[in-house]
């Protein structure tokens, strides 16, 4: 079980929070996931919060990443049609 928290904010971080067993899939060194994720995040200067809540086999672990990943670019990037052509975002807002 994966979850990806995503903000395209222009402030990039990154947190990453993945455990997993032993450290490769056959020859692949699986920490490179995470080298990989903090080269999205400085080059979309986006905030990206991955983490494992669960899983011990470490091919899931990181499709799971992915998938998840994927999704919330998705979700990210897509325009929802509640905002009528305004930015999504709460600023003088709130009240």
């Amino acid at each position: 079980l994966a979850r990806v928290a995503l903000d395209l904010s222009n402030r990039p971080f990154l947190k990453y929070q993945v455990e997993s067993p032993t450290n490769y899939i056959r020859d692949f060194n699986i920490v490179l996931i995470r080298e990989f994720f903090q080269a999205v995040v400085n080059t979309l200067s986006a905030n990206i919060h991955l983490k494992i809540e669960y899983g011990d086999e470490p091919h899931h672990i990181v499709e799971a990443l992915f998938k998840c990943f994927a999704k919330a670019l998705d979700v990210a990037t897509s325009v929802d049609p509640r905002t009528e052509g305004q930015l999504p975002s709460t600023k003088d807002k709130l009240t």
